[in-house]
């Protein structure tokens, strides 16, 4: 801009809105529009982490509640809720002798359900990493936004849709889904199973399907941002541990969450399209479905897939974020920074191999993870062995 004259910054401005050094004489950001494009459909980083941020708080706020109504339940059962019917209406449940109000059956079991949906996915994933990467990601490379500002906006509206029909559920007057927030089968492939298993439930798989498209969206956007757009002289070895971080959780996100998409699909056709996916020789009230050759157990991996590498998609972007804060605030480098790097990469790794251990008890590990635990204990055993028979011979002498 420095060759420009005054004028033609003028229409540059006018034409593209923005110039080349973000000057805040022109209201301090990039684009040049009126307050829906700048504060609603905004593609500038900055606000969308922002909108990440405000709709994960309202999240947390709403799962929050939900945790304390069903723990009152748990806490104080002998107590009266009937305070709270005014607001859950028919899901409080008073007793007409003793007037004591209690949640009913199947809508306890929808707010735990609803509970951990929410606060897996909304808060913690989409709400920390959403925000966060979104924020750090240009700054501490050195880039002026992401890669397509336009996939990062459409990352946070598909986040949002998915929370408005999540939201739309929780009033269906037969309630929102309530067979767990991991939806095994065959509550949830079967509609006629409960209450909680109907509308609700294809309304949860509506919403998850739409945020697993924010994820990928999010995640190409993410992956793209710091592979190209670093600034010059910035190594991969030159970044900060959180853009490790973050760059590590895009990569499991846009492995894993295709996979439980599947399943939600296949899920879908059971429930819809007569399908048996995940459904064989199931009675409902003593009759028998003509439904064989599925498996419950397949569903199991298939969400485990990506329920396990979920923990780290997580816990990474917060693990980043400690390190550069620590370091920052302590007034010294990293201790060891390739050993971290390299240790982000191997919990990423790991993350994808072991997802079976959350299926011991299902009886649905493979023959792989059997061997593995076979090793494990024969080696185990080897090792104990011999360090006694060290500690025998030392006692001898």
């Amino acid at each position: 801009m420095a060759n420009v004259t005054i004028q033609e910054e003028d229409v540059l401005i006018r034409d593209h809105g923005y110039d080349d050094h973000f000057h805040a004489h022109h209201h301090g950001d990039k684009y040049q529009t009126n307050f829906i494009f700048h504060y609603i459909f905004s593609m500038d980083h900055k606000i969308i982490a922002r909108q990440f941020l405000i709709t994960g708080m309202i999240w947390a706020i709403i799962g929050a509640a939900m945790s304390v109504v069903f723990r009152m339940q748990l806490g104080f059962p002998e107590e009266s809720l009937t305070w709270i019917k005014p607001f859950l209406g028919k899901w409080i449940v008073v007793d007409p002798t003793t007037g004591i109000g209690k949640l009913a059956p199947e809508f306890y079991y929808a707010l735990v359900t609803m509970h951990g949906t929410i606060i897996v996915f909304f808060v913690l994933t989409a709400g920390l990493s959403g925000t966060f990467s979104n924020l750090l990601i240009p700054f501490q490379i050195g880039a002026r936004d992401m890669a397509s500002p336009f996939m990062n906006m459409l990352s946070y509206w598909f986040f949002f849709l998915a929370g408005i029909v999540m939201f739309y559920s929780l009033f269906l007057s037969t309630g929102p889904f309530s067979g767990g927030w991991v939806a095994y089968p065959p509550l949830s492939a079967l509609p006629q199973a409960s209450s909680g298993s109907g509308t609700g439930m294809t309304l949860w798989l509506v919403s998850l399907t739409l945020f697993v498209v924010s994820v990928l969206l999010g995640g190409i956007n993410y992956i793209t941002t710091i592979l190209n757009l670093r600034t010059k002289g910035m190594s991969l070895w030159r970044m900060p541990l959180p853009i490790w971080a973050f760059f590590v959780t895009a990569i499991l996100g846009l492995l894993s969450f295709p996979v439980l998409a599947s399943g939600f699909f296949m899920l879908i056709f059971d429930r819809s399209l007569g399908t048996s996916f995940f459904l064989s020789d199931i009675f409902i009230a003593g009759q028998a479905l003509d439904r064989v050759g599925g498996s419950p157990i397949l569903y199991q991996h298939l969400f485990w897939f990506l329920g396990h590498p979920e923990v780290y998609i997580i816990i990474l972007p917060a693990m980043g974020i400690v390190s550069e804060v620590m370091s920052v605030h302590s007034r010294k480098p990293i201790f060891g920074y390739r050993a971290m790097v390299y240790s982000i990469m191997a919990i990423g790794f790991l993350s994808f191999i072991v997802w079976a251990h959350h299926m011991f008890m299902s009886r649905g590990e493979s023959i792989y993870f059997q061997l593995l635990c076979c090793l494990y204990t024969y080696h185990s055993r080897t090792f104990s062995s011999k360090s006694l028979q060290l500690d025998h011979n030392i006692v001898r002498r």
